[in-house]
């Protein structure tokens, strides 16, 4: 339903609350057990969907969220039209290392998808404000230089 907050949980997430293995958690998901919403490369499970699963006996053990440490995360998605095999190659490797090169607790996830007979690349980043927003003033940069 659109409007209605829901806790949303992670693969890991659900199986430190279960005592699963992580992979016993994605197989769930593969095989329609337990519905869940990909974003990105990973898994977003509502907390709802979990107490299905479980009949309901999670509630309880669930843990609240930390009212002192919020986690913000950013999604944007970037499309470049009309870029060639070669660009697209050194943009790729570009921000590839920019996400794997970054120190510090927070994760930034990069994937990047080419259509050869549209020549249009996208661009999915996922991570803090900052490292999201520094990744796209990079391809920003990138851009306003080779193209």
């Amino acid at each position: 339903m659109i409007g209605s907050m829901s806790a949303l949980y992670s693969a890991e997430d659900v199986a430190e609350l279960l005592g699963l293995h992580v992979r016993t958690v994605r197989g769930y998901v593969r095989d329609g057990r337990l519905p869940a919403v990909r974003i990105g490369k990973q898994y977003r499970i509502a907390a709802e969907d979990v107490d299905a699963l479980t009949g309901g006996r999670t509630a309880a053990a669930r843990p609240e969220p930390a009212a002192t440490s919020p986690r913000v995360e950013v999604s944007a998605i970037v499309q470049l039209d009309g870029v060639d095999r070669s660009t697209v190659d050194r943009l790729t490797t570009l921000v590839t290392a920019a996400a794997g090169g970054r120190s510090g607790g927070a994760r930034l996830h990069v994937q990047t998808v080419y259509d050869p007979h549209r020549h249009s690349l996208k661009i999915v980043a996922i991570g803090s404000p900052g490292d999201t927003a520094a990744l796209v003033g990079l391809v920003g940069t990138f851009t306003d230089s080779e193209l």
